[in-house]
């Protein structure tokens, strides 16, 4: 486990939510969860005993009704967010892809048929020669992009980026993602300064809210808008922040889950986006348990269109049975 994990109270084994919605017809959808805080088994018994009661006998296929319910549902769950109707959401499109026989960004209304990636850093407190090395390795694999995580201070990261920039040229696009981790009471004053000053466009909303999200488009709080199919509320719920920041003229990048399932949904939704830019490619640890690396870049650096009905992949199975610890199960 990497030392960043350690000092954050992480654990040293992640276990990631496998869920498995049947119907009465034999067609399942399925859906994972992000388990990074110890809290895998914890969001597998909340689905199985607080949110599979509220849509157990209904029809799968009335996504918008059942979505407004667990969202109305969340109204007096307050602890929790979003993220359990959006995993639920997910499995409902991949049902309603494998039902109408065609995969889930065709129903929404597929925009274009690849996505640009994006390499996330992999190193969170480099030095400016490491900082050099990971980004011309990353350029040198074939994304499109690289986003820095960088997460001391600016007096440290500074060097950094411009070591970043020296690695791959002028015109190469370059990101960096604070993570939260500046100390606001030191750095709010540079960092409004950054945002009033700089060209380079700022980028907000990865952890709000929905409804949250709509304000701050509306105020035009950021340049780019941030979400994805799990903190967002799914499938349906990402694709209204993409609709909602449209009509203000605002673009919308997906965030990585690092979470293969919830990923695929990400894709499927950044393909039907107009306003959609690139697609987060993380680690490939995180892509695991699917057969054929759908979630891999080609020799240029896009991601294509999944081919098959809804998610539009194979789970590997015998992976999947051999890293299982434990299985839940309602009657």
């Amino acid at each position: 486990m990497p030392s960043w994990a350690r000092r954050c109270g992480r654990p040293s084994t992640w276990h990631y939510p496998l869920v498995t919605v049947h119907t009465d017809e034999g067609i399942d959808g399925y859906t994972m969860g992000y388990g990074n805080q110890g809290d895998g088994r914890a969001i597998a018994c909340l689905m199985r005993d607080v949110f599979w009661p509220k849509i157990r006998g209904e029809n799968p296929l009335e996504i918008e009704r059942l979505w407004l319910r667990l969202r109305r549902a969340n109204r007096d769950l307050y602890a929790l967010s979003d993220a359990m109707s959006g995993m639920i959401d997910v499995a409902l499109w991949d049902i309603l892809g494998k039902v109408r026989q065609a995969p889930i960004c065709d129903l929404l209304g597929r925009a274009r048929d690849r996505v640009p990636g994006y390499c996330t850093g992999w190193s969170f407190h480099p030095t400016p020669e490491r900082a050099h090395a990971e980004a011309k390795e990353m350029q040198a694999r074939g994304f499109r992009g690289f986003k820095c995580h960088f997460w001391n201070d600016p007096q440290r990261d500074i060097p950094c980026i411009r070591a970043t920039r020296e690695a791959v040229g002028p015109d190469f696009p370059l990101m960096q993602d604070l993570n939260a981790l500046y100390d606001p009471d030191r750095q709010t004053g540079l960092l409004r300064r950054l945002a009033d000053e700089l060209k380079t466009p700022i980028l907000g909303g990865e952890t709000v809210t929905l409804d949250e999200l709509a304000e701050q488009v509306r105020i035009q709080a950021y340049d780019i808008a941030r979400g994805d199919v799990y903190l967002k509320a799914g499938i349906t719920g990402l694709m209204k922040a993409f609709h909602l920041c449209e009509l203000q003229g605002m673009r919308l990048e997906v965030h990585t889950m690092a979470t293969p399932l919830l990923d695929l949904a990400n894709l499927h939704c950044n393909l039907a986006a107009k306003n959609g830019g690139y697609a987060e490619v993380i680690h490939p640890v995180y892509r695991f348990g699917l057969k054929g690396q759908p979630l891999d870049i080609d020799a240029d650096g896009w991601l294509h269109a999944p081919t098959g009905h809804g998610l539009g992949v194979e789970l590997d199975w015998d992976w999947i049975d051999k890293h299982t610890v434990e299985t839940l199960s309602v009657s």
